[in-house]
């Protein structure tokens, strides 16, 4: 439920934000609330009790963001709030940075590695994933994962493409199970 309802606030947020020349400012404000609300499980937990009161919250929300972020973010995060909804805030930050990279065409592609990534690889993988979904701006996020002896899993949006030895030593191994090979 929340997160339909945090899309909708994110696409009145975008909307709004269009409409005063001030998108951009509200994206790096909605990326600097999930950031400090991730880093910060209080914060989270603050936001989603219902107990705590409206005020305390609105007056936790001025005094972390107040005067680091545009005066829309601020009226917006008192507006959550006062109407109760403060629960969804932190997905409608998620969904406000996802609606602002569907419209400007920027893809995430998760890469998991058995080393770190060479310049030279994230370059390649970043015009493959350019190419193939046609994305004007492609943001590469690495994880490290030294099971997969070698090679890469690829991951953008829904899609997955599995290149690691791990996984083709896994494909061989149940192709000779099955008598296959």
């Amino acid at each position: 439920m929340s997160g339909k309802a945090g899309a909708r606030y994110a696409k009145s947020l975008i909307d709004l934000s269009t409409e005063q020349n001030a998108l951009e400012e509200i994206k790096n404000d909605m990326v600097l609330f999930e950031k400090i609300v991730d880093d910060n499980s209080e914060l989270e937990a603050i936001l989603k009790n219902p107990i705590v009161p409206l005020d305390k919250k609105a007056g936790i929300l001025n005094d972390v963001f107040g005067n680091k972020v545009h005066k829309i973010t601020n009226s917006f995060l008192k507006l959550v709030v006062n109407k109760g909804r403060s629960a969804i805030l932190f997905d409608t930050a998620k969904q406000f940075i996802a609606q602002y990279n569907f419209i400007k065409g920027i893809v995430t592609a998760e890469v998991t590695s058995a080393i770190a990534l060479t310049d030279a690889s994230k370059t390649e993988i970043v015009s493959l994933v350019k190419k193939e979904l046609g994305a004007k701006e492609v943001i590469v996020k690495e994880k490290v994962d030294e099971k997969l002896i070698g090679g890469f899993i690829l991951k953008v949006g829904d899609k997955q493409f599995d290149a690691s030895i791990a996984s083709g030593l896994s494909k061989l191994k149940k192709e000779f199970a099955q008598g296959v090979a």
